[in-house]
């Protein structure tokens, strides 16, 4: 019962501070909703103590209405969920990350504990616009540099998502998408111009041929209510004087990149140069729909079978995020080669690498991976599988498919089957 007390005195200690701020309110709260509370907390043994004790311990959560970009109305879509859940910051009733928050975001399964948000203030949000690095100082570590320094909505939030797929292929359909007059080079305005269609009513949201005096009349009344941002001010300077070229565009993508690979790399190599075998299998895993139990019979195959620790380079690693980025074409090539979709050897994977990258991946990495998908051991994996774990595994925290169900019943009783497995 020691779990039950600490919840117990965890909740009574924080009730005072909760309700004195405003977010809290003393309401009866459903069985199934202390439930979830329950299990959110990480008390599972406390569940049963909740009902018992009275309904009114627990408080009831409310949405803020002083956040203006946060839909109350219509349902939110599994990346405004995702966006709310990290995003730090509010200025003038807008609420926003930080680059440490979008890092997070990308790379941590829930974000770091915090009471509410931080109001900024208009001295805030200049000083750190003042601080953002131009275009010309921009480097692989830029969002690291900034930390919690500067400022990104949700539309730049689902920019730079876009950026994380994209293979390098796709660097010039995304830079397209921006230079609206084609003339190789994206300023402020149309970058606005993109931005601003995430902002219009939701039924105008909708890329569908349009009156051009329509849309500038459309355009014309959300620009204004735009904020600058860290993001346009390293892109378009200080005054938003400065233009985009497509060489500027590419240098950012393969730096955000860069970054986030990078980031998740170390937290595994802890200085060294390399990660194990084993640490790269919970990198690949950790983002996928596989629940604890499988995730544990994954690593365990890694271990039994590869019993002398190579190691993973960071450019091996690297490699192997950029092929991720290519899935689409992967997955396209491995139909050429499997029609039948039977499993495929190594050389097969391989080759299927090579057609849809012009590169291939390190023999030890191709080997670990096989290790992890190949149940039987018979040397081959499922393709249709592996492609669609390793899609998880790409888009990170914004799956749809995971989020959609946060929340919900079935949610925490997949949760308490877990806890269970691992006791």
């Amino acid at each position: 019962m020691a779990a039950v007390r600490r919840c117990r005195d965890l909740l009574r200690s924080l009730r005072p501070i909760l309700w004195k701020e405003g977010i809290f309110t003393k309401q009866p709260v459903p069985r199934r909703s202390l439930y979830m509370i329950a299990a959110a907390s990480g008390c599972t043994l406390a569940i049963h103590w909740f009902y018992k004790q009275g309904q009114d311990i627990v408080p009831v959560v409310h949405a803020r209405e002083t956040e203006k970009n946060e839909p109350t109305k219509e349902k939110a879509t599994h990346r405004e969920l995702r966006f709310r859940q990290f995003a730090s910051v509010e200025y003038q009733g807008n609420i926003y990350m930080t680059p440490q928050d979008f890092l997070e975001s990308v790379t941590e399964e829930s974000p770091r504990p915090r009471i509410g948000r931080i109001r900024l203030t208009a001295q805030d949000v200049e000083s750190m616009l003042r601080q953002t690095p131009s275009r010309s100082r921009g480097s692989n570590k830029l969002f690291r540099n900034l930390h919690d320094k500067g400022i990104i909505s949700y539309t730049e939030y689902l920019f730079l998502l876009c950026v994380l797929t994209k293979p390098r292929s796709g660097f010039r359909i995304a830079f397209n998408m921006f230079d609206t007059d084609g003339n190789q080079i994206v300023d402020k305005k149309e970058f606005l111009v993109l931005e601003s269609f995430f902002i219009l009513p939701p039924h105008e949201r909708k890329f569908v041929p349009r009156e051009r005096q329509r849309l500038q009349t459309m355009l014309a009344a959300v620009e204004t209510r735009i904020q600058d941002t860290s993001l346009m001010v390293h892109f378009f300077g200080k005054y938003g004087n400065d233009v985009l070229k497509y060489d500027d565009f590419h240098r950012f993508m393969e730096n955000l990149q860069s970054e986030v690979i990078e980031l998740e790399f170390l937290e595994f190599s802890k200085g060294m140069n390399t990660i194990s075998e084993v640490d790269f299998a919970h990198i690949l895993l950790r983002y996928t729909l596989l629940d604890r139990s499988e995730i544990e019979e994954c690593i365990a195959r890694v271990k039994d079978r590869i019993q002398q620790e190579k190691g993973i380079t960071f450019q091996e690693f690297k490699k192997f995020c950029q092929f991720l980025n290519n899935l689409d074409d992967f997955s396209i090539a491995m139909k050429m080669y499997t029609y039948a979709q039977q499993p495929v050897s190594q050389d097969e994977f391989q080759r299927a690498v090579r057609v849809c990258t012009g590169f291939t991946l390190a023999k030890d990495v191709v080997n670990t991976v096989f290790q992890i998908f190949d149940s039987d051991g018979d040397g081959h994996l499922s393709s249709p599988e592996f492609i669609a774990i390793m899609k998880d595994r790409l888009h990170r925290g914004s799956r749809s498919h995971l989020m959609h169900t946060q929340g919900t019943w079935e949610a925490f009783r997949q949760c308490i089957r877990n806890e269970m497995k691992s006791n």
